[in-house]
């Protein structure tokens, strides 16, 4: 994900509109064009970010949930400026309790992945990475959601997508293939959003 500070985003318009709004990264046109067309992020909800640095993701979330809802986020780095509102865990994801997860809440509505992992260049091995991480998103997400939850998570194309796709489609009601406006065009990154958890 390109940062603010990352020269290759200097001239990029979503760069420009992060900036000038406040958010941290241009990754958040990416959500807030996701929960545009899928509606997943309400007023008063719980909402999850799984790999949540820099935090633009999470300040989205903030914006919609409102003072009834609650925003909790991890990574393995901590923020690079802290977000009021949220709560944030720094942490491998694969080794901590949904318990941490929780606190004192009952469950999420909402579980978000923008995870990525550390790229090699070889492409089948990054792929095989970012869906490992994809599907450790999903089984947090079919523990932790509440009834009718929500799910968004990023994966790069490749040889996984269909299987961890159709996961999804048993659990969710309606489950989407969005590769978003914002998304660089030679990226490989998609994005599976599913709503109606049961």
């Amino acid at each position: 994900m390109a940062k603010l500070n990352d020269p290759r985003a200097r001239h990029d318009k979503y760069f420009q509109r992060a900036r000038e709004q406040g958010f941290a990264a241009r990754s958040v046109f990416k959500l807030e064009e996701i929960d545009r067309k899928l509606r997943l992020i309400h007023p008063g909800s719980r909402v999850l970010d799984l790999g949540c640095r820099p935090g633009s993701w999470m300040q989205y979330a903030l914006t919609v949930v409102g003072p009834r809802g609650a925003v909790v986020g991890i990574d393995r780095d901590p923020l690079p400026a802290p977000i009021a509102g949220a709560r944030v865990l720094v942490g491998d994801l694969f080794k901590a309790s949904d318990a941490d997860l929780l606190g004192d809440l009952a469950a999420f509505d909402v579980v978000l992945s923008d995870m990525a992992p550390d790229t090699t260049g070889v492409r089948a091995t990054d792929q095989a990475r970012s869906a490992a991480l994809f599907e450790e998103a999903l089984a947090r997400a079919e523990r932790l959601l509440a009834p009718g939850g929500g799910f968004v998570g990023k994966i790069f194309q490749g040889p996984d997508f269909q299987a961890v796709r159709q996961r999804m489609a048993k659990r969710f009601g309606e489950v989407r293939i969005i590769k978003p406006d914002s998304s660089r065009a030679q990226s490989i990154e998609i994005y599976l959003a599913g709503r109606g958890f049961t």
